[in-house]
């Protein structure tokens, strides 16, 4: 994984650096058997140290509960933001977040991509502990318990946005009301008379997703309608898997009047497949997307969606990790910021 615009800086390891608790540096180095200065260049990830003592003087500051007092190196006026894939408009958003309150604070940003994957490499975290940010963001990823390990020990304060699994509670993160949302996407189209609603689903390993499908489910029997399997697809949160579950729900005998897709680039999908199949938008098929992208209101017709206030979510992580670095502690790590319906033309009753 290969960081971008990253500004150049000084590497300034720490000599005598102790921690929070009772372990000094001088003492995880004799533990290891090893030198202070070997000790201080696995602390900064540096690449001159053999795996093997990486690893054992990695295991001793976990064992001792090291932790690099603030202000004992030099920080970059870096934020370190990681995306687990950054090709579209929704990344975009995140980073203008972010990019918000970096530049209010005179920080620069780095990007990275984990390609794909939900927890970056060691690649990628030897790359942190070398730059040494102020913080680091992590969007839709995670961290494994080894890397918030490195992380914590070297006092670089992280969060997780719109976080893939349940972070728990030790873990600050920043997410939106996903199951609300699914809710008033549903009750919305319910409302409007339709039956027969299919749904566009995201992965189901990723929590986000779970909780709009289980607000589907809720707003389904809330309006007295049975749950039909026959009617749920799940599939990448990509503008593909949106046009390859609609063209399966549009083809169908009993096909939907309806579909919720799980997001904008789903529901862009779904659109694609109505117009392949004759079907026009809202006469035959209402659409709901989920994030209110700016490319909804222009396309045609424009998206009824899920507002999720991605630039908001984004500038709260990014204050969150500022403020633990600055030794704040916020009265909530897990902060959950409320989605709304936004009602364009692409729902309409039902015309049969």
């Amino acid at each position: 994984m290969s960081p971008a615009n990253v500004q150049s800086h000084q590497e300034n390891a720490p000599t005598g650096a102790s921690s929070d608790g009772a372990a000094t540096l001088a003492e995880i180095a004799r533990a290891a058997g090893v030198s202070a200065p070997t000790v201080s260049k696995v602390l900064n990830g540096r690449a001159d140290v053999a795996p093997s003592t990486r690893t054992k003087v990695e295991e001793l500051l976990l064992l001792h509960g090291y932790r690099r007092r603030r202000g004992s190196t030099t920080q970059s006026q870096l934020i370190d933001l990681v995306f687990h894939e950054l090709d579209s408009s929704w990344a975009m958003e995140v980073v203008r977040g972010v990019e918000n309150v970096a530049r209010e604070e005179g920080l620069s940003l780095v990007l990275s991509e984990s390609a794909g994957r939900l927890s970056p490499g060691q690649t990628w975290v030897d790359g942190v502990l070398a730059r040494r940010p102020v913080g680091v963001i992590l969007v839709l990823s995670d961290l494994t318990a080894a890397q918030r390990a490195q992380l914590t020990s070297r006092s670089i304060p992280f969060a997780v946005v719109d976080p893939a699994g349940d972070p728990g509670d030790d873990i600050p993160s920043v997410g939106t009301t996903n199951w609300q949302g699914g809710l008033a996407a549903t009750r919305h189209l319910t409302g409007l008379g339709h039956r027969r609603i299919g749904v566009v689903s995201g992965p189901s390993r990723m929590m986000c997703s779970r909780a709009r499908v289980d607000g589907y489910r809720a707003a389904l029997e809330t309006a007295g309608l049975p749950i039909d399997p026959s009617l749920i697809r799940e599939g990448e949160f990509q503008h593909e898997a949106g046009y390859a579950a609609g063209m399966e729900l549009l083809r169908s005998a009993d096909r939907p009047t309806a579909v919720f897709a799980g997001n904008d680039l789903q529901a862009l999908g779904v659109y694609e497949a109505a117009r392949e199949l004759g079907l026009r938008i809202p006469e035959d098929l209402s659409v709901v997307g989920f994030d209110d992208l700016p490319l909804t209101r222009w396309i045609g017709p424009p998206l009824t969606t899920v507002r999720q206030p991605l630039i908001e979510m984004a500038e709260t992580a990014a204050r969150l990790v500022l403020d633990l670095g600055r030794g704040r502690q916020p009265a909530t790590t897990r902060v959950d910021l409320a989605t709304n319906l936004v009602v364009r033309s692409s729902t309409a009753p039902p015309c049969r």
